[in-house]
């Protein structure tokens, strides 16, 4: 067991300073690189939908996906979209996302692996959160998903494999749906509860309540960004940073959608995308859930959090640099109109609040969590996906196992980095 090493972290979103914490807890001494603001509106977690579901399990390929790819192309306002001008850059990712969800035994395999990863995670959050002084910000009170008909859960491959993981939910009737939801449009007819699953009141002052809990128990954070990682032989010497460098024994890349070029500065050439998500958020609603929820035929999450009513959700594959299409966070406005009709169609803008950022993402829904090829002293942890929030807990445990020796808690090989080299 390898114990008292200097570990720099690079990237202070929710996976950084987790496992800051964790690194912390074996007795590393830690520095965190980030040239932003843990938790500030520039980090994904932060535009997080807030759901702690550790039933999220499904890849987002599943098989037959394929046929779908041309809407994705015509439809820059769908769920998924792909902007055009982006496809050739994208098509390497994209063959490799679609081979991911080819056959219902990958998809099924992933959903294992995901089991492992997200199990307990609404409890271990609850503990982190008690940890740093926030218990109010996680609750861990079930989340509801609804339907337009029972036949649309029914013929869900993903719920029959949530079954077959171990995800257990109970089902609501439309009049159950109406008793515990009674704003709910009556369109939708049935409805699951997942007991198990949870929710964060505010991503963003979570992660910067980690992030300070972190510096108090004596992490160091440096304001830059990374650039790379220096290697003498297969010793990692230094982190590579616009201020200089970083000497230090250890670093764990978690940097989210800006990971790779800095795994690709050690040779591991990884296939990281990023699928940018938007959020929209109504301060002071006059109407909404009283639990969160997903709805099936809008592919959006709805969440009460300190600041409004948010819903999250839709993908879109364009890059890091291009800018934002705003009418995909317009949709998810008028999606939720539709789904409470009490909320009026003309709220004062002053009251919208939207937001738009980049998940990590690898083609087959599971994220990189291991050694870098180069050297036993660089960790990865990214990758996540729309993951990143609920499996941050469990993956600062095991990129501090890593980072000690010691066993992983979990078994991390359909999470290797080598799976793509």
């Amino acid at each position: 067991m390898t114990q008292g090493r200097h570990v720099a972290i690079i990237g202070a979103g929710a996976i950084g300073v987790i496992s800051a914490i964790e690194a912390l807890r074996e007795g590393h001494r830690v520095t965190l690189i980030d040239a932003g603001e843990p938790g500030g509106e520039q980090a994904a977690s932060y535009g997080n939908a807030g759901w702690l579901s550790s039933h999220s399990v499904i890849p987002p390929a599943e098989p037959g996906v394929w046929k779908k790819v041309p809407g994705y192309l015509m439809d820059p306002l769908g769920p998924l979209a792909i902007r055009w001008s982006y496809l050739p850059k994208a098509l390497p990712w994209l063959i490799e996302y679609l081979l991911s969800g080819w056959t219902e035994a990958r998809v099924e395999t992933t959903a294992f692996a995901l089991r492992d990863l997200l199990r307990d995670a609404p409890l271990l959050h609850r503990k982190l959160a008690e940890e740093a002084g926030v218990p109010e910000l996680v609750e861990r009170n079930g989340v509801m998903h609804v339907f337009p008909s029972r036949g649309n859960f029914d013929n869900d491959l993903g719920w029959r494999l949530r079954e077959k993981v171990g995800v257990r939910w109970m089902e609501l009737s439309a009049d159950e749906m109406r008793q515990r939801e009674p704003d709910l449009h009556p369109r939708y007819t049935f409805g699951v509860v997942v007991e198990e699953a949870g929710r964060c009141r505010d991503p963003g002052a979570y992660v910067a309540a980690l992030a300070q809990h972190a510096l108090a128990k004596g992490a160091k954070l440096v304001r830059t960004k990374a650039t790379g990682l220096k290697l003498n032989g297969n010793k990692l010497v230094a982190v590579l940073t616009e201020a200089g460098e970083i000497a230090c024994d250890a670093a764990v890349v978690a940097a989210g959608a800006h990971s790779k070029k800095l795994t690709a500065s050690v040779g591991d050439p990884l296939p990281l995308e990023t699928e940018r998500g938007y959020h929209v958020m109504i301060e002071n609603p006059e109407s909404g859930p009283r639990s969160s929820m997903m709805a099936s035929d809008a592919k959006m999450v709805v969440n009460w959090t300190n600041k409004g009513l948010r819903a999250a959700g839709t993908v879109e594959i364009a890059g890091l640099a291009a800018a934002p299409n705003w009418k995909r966070a317009e949709i998810l406005r008028d999606h939720l109109v539709s789904m409470f009709p009490k909320l009026p169609r003309d709220i004062p803008p002053s009251r919208v609040k939207t937001w738009f950022g980049h998940r990590p993402s690898m083609p087959d829904g599971r994220p990189c969590i291991g050694y870098a090829r180069a050297s036993g002293d660089i960790v990865y942890a990214f990758g996540h996906g729309h993951i990143g929030l609920v499996g941050s807990a469990r993956t600062g445990r095991l990129v501090a196992q890593l980072l000690s020796g010691k066993q992983p808690e979990i078994p991390l090989a359909p999470f290797s980095p080598s799976r793509f080299l």
